[in-house]
């Protein structure tokens, strides 16, 4: 397990989190929307709690408000790089 979560795992925690199959590829688009996605605040809180699951660490509470998977991302890692 790394400590970044990357496009391809992002894509995997859509599936099993959010009921959401979108490809690596459509998560790395510019100007990709989770809403445009099917997934929403709640597919969204449940990812973060899984990652928190996995890793022990807390994610930023606007993580699961974020409306892009690049916004996500950088959040997220942001916070596994600092140990939040």
């Amino acid at each position: 397990m790394s400590d970044r979560i990357t496009v391809e795992e992002l894509s995997e925690l859509m599936k099993k989190c959010a009921g959401a199959t979108v490809s690596p590829a459509e998560l790395r688009e510019e100007g990709a929307l989770f809403e445009s996605m099917g997934v929403d605040s709640l597919g969204l809180l449940g990812i973060v709690g899984e990652l928190e699951n996995r890793y022990g660490t807390p994610m930023p509470t606007d993580a699961e408000r974020s409306k892009s998977p690049r916004q996500f991302l950088d959040l997220v890692n942001g916070a596994l790089m600092a140990g939040a």
